[in-house]
């Protein structure tokens, strides 16, 4: 993962242009999974980036949790009972 193939999966995403903003949850969603081997939860993303979930969304429309975390080059979360 590089941020080239950040901006390629957020083309496929339908964003065309990563702003300063979305790098910003980018670059909290690669640290914070490095520290802590998970991603965080919608709270955490917003205390750790300032943003709120209403933009959140907005950057990242639909399912911006799903979106950004792909984007950021993450693995699928697991499931729970392994499904």
């Amino acid at each position: 993962w590089d941020e080239g193939v950040a901006r390629e999966l957020a083309c496929e995403s339908g964003l065309e242009v990563l702003g300063e903003e979305h790098w910003r949850v980018i670059r909290f969603l690669r640290e914070f999974y490095s520290v802590n081997g998970r991603t965080p939860l919608n709270q955490q993303i917003r205390e750790g980036t300032g943003l709120s979930l209403l933009q959140l969304q907005g950057f990242f429309p639909g399912d911006f949790k799903e979106r950004a975390r792909r984007i950021a080059g993450l693995p699928n979360p697991k499931r729970c009972g392994g499904v």
